[in-house]
């Protein structure tokens, strides 16, 4: 359990960075875009081959696998739509974002991105008795353009860069203590309720790329935005592999 907190604790140190980033120097956005991409890329190897491909291993393929994916997917779409309301939907974009972001709103969209993917690293650890390096690089870079998006318009509201190095620190020890849940509560849980978690949180992750992290990829690295998220799937689907 205390090496998922930590594991789950290291993954999310990025939203640390990405605060530390925009007190120093923001990056262009051209090459945050690039990042973002990259890191879309790989997410989908590891939705593809750490949640889905292992969801059905371990239940034979049966409706516990698609009923977790759909849940997942209409769970994400569902909190995304009422964040959007509080006038946070665009999360990613930095320096696109409303000035005027409640920071709950914030909070929840940092919570509803990085929740799943951190049970689910705890989940990998339950499976295969270490971590899943494909979802553990996905979940580190994954998190840094949002934390980058969300620290400037903190810091452009008025907060102090005090406290929104607390607020990240605070959301990245949830994350983790998710992280440890995932391992502790799922040990020993049996193959139907597997496959139901790891589908699901595949389906909330890939309904977050495809809503929120992708489309600010292209917006910013345009026609690098492809080349990049082919390198991020085939780097992760390299790592997947040889860890077989």
């Amino acid at each position: 359990m205390l090496g998922a907190f930590l594991w789950g604790l290291f993954a999310t140190s990025t939203l640390l960075m990405g605060a530390l980033v925009v007190q120093l120097r923001p990056p262009g956005k051209r090459v945050l875009g690039t990042v973002m991409a990259f890191g879309a890329g790989v997410l989908i190897s590891a939705v593809s081959f750490e949640l889905i491909q292992e969801a059905v291993d371990v239940s034979g393929g049966r409706a516990g696998t698609a009923t977790g994916f759909f849940a997942g997917a209409i769970v994400f779409t569902a909190g995304d739509f009422a964040i959007s309301k509080m006038g946070y939907h665009n999360r990613k974009d930095v320096g696109g974002e409303a000035q005027d972001a409640p920071p709950f709103a914030i909070v929840l969209g940092t919570f509803l991105d990085g929740v799943p993917e951190s049970a689910v690293l705890g989940l990998t650890i339950v499976q295969t008795g270490e971590v899943g390096v494909a979802m553990l690089v996905a979940v580190f870079i994954s998190n840094l353009p949002e934390s980058i998006a969300a620290s400037s318009t903190l810091r452009a509201s008025g907060w102090s860069a005090k406290r929104v190095m607390t607020l990240w620190s605070f959301i990245a020890v949830v994350c983790a203590v998710s992280a440890a849940l995932g391992y502790e509560l799922l040990d020993g849980a049996s193959p139907n309720v597997l496959a139901f978690t790891l589908a699901f949180a595949g389906g909330a992750i890939l309904s977050m790329l495809a809503t929120s992290m992708m489309p600010e990829a292209y917006e910013h690295a345009r026609r690098w935005a492809g080349m990049a998220t082919v390198v991020g799937f085939g780097v992760a689907f390299a790592v997947n592999w040889a860890g077989r």
